[in-house]
């Protein structure tokens, strides 16, 4: 199937499947004219990169993550490492921003919003 048929069946936009296909994620074959014939199996890969990407692993993180898939060998715990790190990240993420929230906030609450200069959100960001 053709690019675009590829990017119907996955989700993903061309210009991702095109980018996968310059890092090396994925090898679609060549036919005869040059176009990419995308198989079953290049689908499924994309679906998996897709669903993965939305996730936020990163492009390494799902290099990883393939490889693991594609490798029947391969230990579940290796993949349980992997995720729970990423999972860490997400967690250490959604603390900044809750922490973030909570100190615009305060701000928000502590600013009159009225005609006069004084703004403490102001005052914060200049003093940080």
């Amino acid at each position: 199937m053709n690019i675009g048929d590829a990017a119907a069946r996955t989700g993903l936009p061309p210009k991702t499947i095109r980018y996968y296909e310059e890092i090396g994620l994925i090898r679609p074959a060549r036919g005869n004219s040059g176009y990419r014939d995308f198989s079953d199996a290049d689908v499924h890969k994309l679906a998996f990169l897709g669903r993965a990407r939305a996730l936020g692993f990163s492009i390494e993180d799902c290099r990883t993550l393939l490889g693991l898939y594609e490798d029947e060998s391969r230990s579940s715990a290796d993949v349980k490492r992997l995720a729970r790190s990423h999972l860490a990240q997400i967690e250490d993420k959604i603390a900044a921003l809750q922490s973030m929230r909570a100190t615009l906030s305060h701000l928000v609450d502590a600013c009159a919003g009225d005609e006069r200069p004084d703004c403490p959100i102001l005052r914060d960001l200049a003093e940080g």
